[in-house]
């Protein structure tokens, strides 16, 4: 059985996901946290292809900031954000906020 948590955070992703799209020119930022690890994709879905990735295995505020950079070394420029169902809240704030620093725009 699923629980309600996670049928609620499905159904904000879901509702997030039909809003915004990501092109070539400006992919969509996608986020994913877990206890242990905290990673990040942009994604073409025009063509369904993920640009580039990241992933760092440290399930914490500086593990979101050290995704952030290691991400920011394989692209930067505009993107669309997509918090995946997420609050803006604690690691996903605190990516947000680094990878504006270095230099996504978004």
């Amino acid at each position: 059985m699923l629980s309600k948590k996670y049928i609620l955070r499905k159904r904000r992703k879901n509702r997030i996901r039909s809003k915004i799209n990501g092109t070539a020119t400006c992919p969509r930022l996608s986020v994913y946290r877990s206890n242990r690890a905290f990673s990040a994709q942009l994604i073409d879905d025009v063509v369904g292809v993920t640009i580039a990735s990241a992933l760092v295995k440290q399930g914490n505020i500086d593990g979101a900031k050290a995704t952030a950079e290691l991400l920011s070394k394989k692209y930067t420029g505009p993107c669309v954000f997509d918090r995946n169902g997420y609050a803006y809240h604690g690691r996903v704030k605190a990516f947000a906020d680094h990878a504006r620093t270095l230099g996504f725009e978004f």
